[in-house]
């Protein structure tokens, strides 16, 4: 049988937690934050914890060897 292969744009957006969840990194942080104020700035700083019911679908394109 040949081996599962990981998506490698998820691999490369998310990581998984010891408990199960899933971190991202947050949107709108790259570029462009001089329109932002900065309470916005400040809340985008560090990775979110993404939905859990979005969980399933990133952990299941990341595939049995990353967890």
């Amino acid at each position: 049988m040949p081996k599962q292969k990981t998506h490698k744009g998820v691999k490369k957006r998310f990581r998984t937690t010891a408990t199960g969840k899933v971190k991202h990194r947050r949107a709108g942080t790259s570029h462009l934050q001089v329109r932002l104020t900065s309470k916005r700035k400040r809340d985008l700083r560090g990775t979110g914890v993404l939905a859990k019911v979005e969980t399933p679908r990133i952990l299941e394109a990341l595939g049995p060897y990353s967890y």
